[in-house]
């Protein structure tokens, strides 16, 4: 007990002849954890965003009208070949009716007065990964328009549509989100450490000597490490919980204003708030520790 009084009462020692440096190094954990949380929720909310549309992307396959329309044998025989390709999850068959009065609801203005159904049958393939849905959909189409026999594999297609350009753009912004969400939480961490240990850094040569003298007369490295340690712990978890109250107090003021602007239903959401502040917490602890531990080394070889 004696040895943890000790300990404690050096680095309060340390915190108290360092007010500057450990306010800012306390800041600057404050403004790196709020800025970690902040994009804790909002990148894995758009992430979950992302995929969230990634979900909504299928491959159409539509069949000829008029004349040309194939029969019910037919639409089955694509029906039955899509469903055993090992991509797609499901196949479901949208008939020209449903197709029209689907299409009569979204936009009224523009069908009340189509006097006939332009729309085709067709069947909407829903894919097990999302990015596969181009490679499916220029498949179907270079046979679609291909050799005889390759067309016979497809009776009565007339189009396929996958959002070429939709599909394309929603899987690139979800992988550029990715990579900025990672890069900015690497930077985020490394930013405070390095400040943290910065602090600390300061603090040991300030009692350069008194380490060495620590070190002659024989105390281990752990007692030396001890109240540095301490002081970068609690630098960082001071820091991390103003962070956590910073967020709780945006959480409550500005979320409400922002929830009403953004596109929301039960699959979209961002991390739950109480993981995201056990997150900063954990952070602030661990980038304490590692700070102080890291800057602490070299002083150790006496």
């Amino acid at each position: 007990m004696s040895k943890v009084r000790l300990i404690f009462s050096e680095a309060w020692s340390s915190i108290s002849a360092n007010i500057s440096t450990t306010f800012a190094a306390t800041i600057t954990v404050l403004i790196s954890m709020f800025l970690l949380g902040l994009f804790l929720a909002l990148g894995t909310w758009v992430l979950s965003y992302s995929n969230h549309v990634k979900r909504e992307l299928v491959v159409k396959v539509y069949f000829a009208t008029g004349a040309h329309q194939p029969t019910q044998a037919a639409e089955a025989q694509v029906g039955q070949r899509l469903r055993h390709d090992p991509r797609v999850q499901s196949a479901t068959f949208v008939s020209k009716e449903a197709a029209f009065k689907a299409q009569s609801k979204q936009l009224p203005l523009l069908y009340r007065n189509v006097p006939t159904n332009p729309l085709p049958d067709s069947w909407v393939v829903k894919l097990k990964n999302a990015n596969d849905s181009p490679t499916l959909g220029r498949e179907i189409q270079s046979e679609v328009k291909g050799t005889p026999t390759q067309r016979a594999l497809w009776p009565g297609v007339n189009g396929v549509g996958w959002g070429d350009k939709t599909t394309t753009r929603v899987l690139t912004v979800a992988e550029v989100i990715s990579i900025v969400f990672l890069v900015a939480i690497v930077l985020l961490v490394t930013a405070s450490m390095l400040l943290i240990a910065n602090t600390i850094r300061l603090s040991i040569f300030a009692r350069r000597r008194e380490i060495e003298v620590m070190k002659l007369v024989g105390a281990t490295n752990w007692f030396v490490r001890g109240p540095f340690m301490l002081e970068g712990l609690l630098q960082g978890f001071v820091g991390s919980l103003f962070a956590v109250i910073l967020l709780i107090l945006g959480k409550s003021v500005a979320l409400p204003s922002i929830l009403g602007h953004l596109h929301s239903t039960s699959d979209v959401h961002a991390l739950p708030f109480a993981l995201n502040a056990l997150a900063l917490l954990a952070a602030g602890l661990l980038l304490g520790a590692a700070g102080s531990g890291l800057t602490l080394r070299r002083f150790l070889q006496v």
